[in-house]
């Protein structure tokens, strides 16, 4: 893979496995208690959303913000070659499995195809092509292999060199790195915050004042930036942000992204007060809804 065109969900090529996979609790983020493995009651017939147009207003924001990086059609296509989990029911529990480790796959995916990207990171193109190759190697495994593949070794294996990668990138701005690592900055107020450069893996960001705040070159790995406040902020050249943490934050118009990232269509909508969450968070709600390398796990349920 040397492009980043399959780590895009499609969703006309799977079988809707986000909508009945994972549990739902009702919250500001889901209107609905809903049982993992249970169908969304939303969820048609074809595997369509019946209420994609409107799920923010009618109480399904959580919906907008979650991005498979395109592990679902990849289970749905590669894993179970086209047999959905309606025409598999004795399947069912370990194809929601397999699709819990395929995403975990697809997100390293993400980083090494960013990392294979990046100028300052010549020097070790080898070792990321070929992390690279191994992890795509993975996905294509049958459903078995999957769910028996140790994936948080694997997981700390690439987080070796993704760290590498990052401290190659970061060494750009000089001395003005700034090491927050896995720091607790739910709320913190960093309006237009010189943050260049930063190391801010696995950083609790949620409901922080980012507005016009420079994270250029910053490592945002794993950050969990849910109701982050990011109109205004420059994030280009940010290295390991995803979908997923784009779409939990707030932004606008005026806030900058990598070229790889798109523009969530609900950042249209008028945004909460600075500094407030939309969701009542704990630390290890923090850690559960944004996984970062260390809190990934992959393995067969005991």
């Amino acid at each position: 893979m040397t492009d980043r065109s399959g780590l895009r969900a499609d969703c006309a090529s799977c079988f809707g496995l986000c909508c009945v996979a994972p549990a739902f609790a009702a919250s500001a983020d889901f209107a609905i208690d809903k049982a993992a493995g249970h169908a969304c009651p939303n969820l048609g017939s074809d595997f369509r959303c019946g209420i994609h147009r409107d799920l923010r207003r009618q109480g399904f924001a959580g919906c907008t913000v979650f991005d498979c990086l395109g592990a679902g059609q990849k289970v749905a296509q590669v894993t179970y070659r086209g047999v959905d989990w309606r025409q598999a029911p004795g399947d069912v529990a370990r194809m929601f499995d397999v699709f819990g480790v395929m995403r975990q796959l697809h997100e390293l995916l993400w980083y090494l195809t960013e990392a294979l990207e990046l100028a300052p990171a010549r020097p070790i193109r080898g070792e990321i092509s070929a992390a690279l190759e191994r992890t795509e190697e993975l996905t294509r495994l049958g459903p078995e292999a999957l769910l028996d593949l140790d994936v948080p070794a694997h997981r700390q294996a690439v987080d070796v060199l993704l760290t590498r990668v990052s401290e190659l990138v970061r060494a750009g701005v000089g001395d003005r790195r700034v090491d927050r690592r896995g720091a607790d900055l739910v709320g913190a107020r960093l309006r237009g915050a010189d943050l260049r450069g930063a190391n801010l893996r696995g950083a609790y960001l949620i409901g922080a004042d980012l507005r016009g705040a420079d994270l250029r070159m910053a490592d945002l790995i794993g950050a969990d930036l849910r109701a982050a406040d990011l109109r205004g902020a420059d994030l280009r050249g940010g290295i390991f942000l995803t979908q997923f943490q784009v779409n939990a934050a707030i932004g606008d118009d005026a806030t900058r992204l990598p070229a790889a990232l798109g523009r969530p269509p609900h950042w249209s909508f008028p945004a909460p007060p600075p500094g407030r969450a939309v969701l009542p968070v704990s630390r290890r709600a923090a850690a559960a809804g944004t996984p970062t390398p260390r809190s990934r796990r992959g393995r067969k349920p005991r």
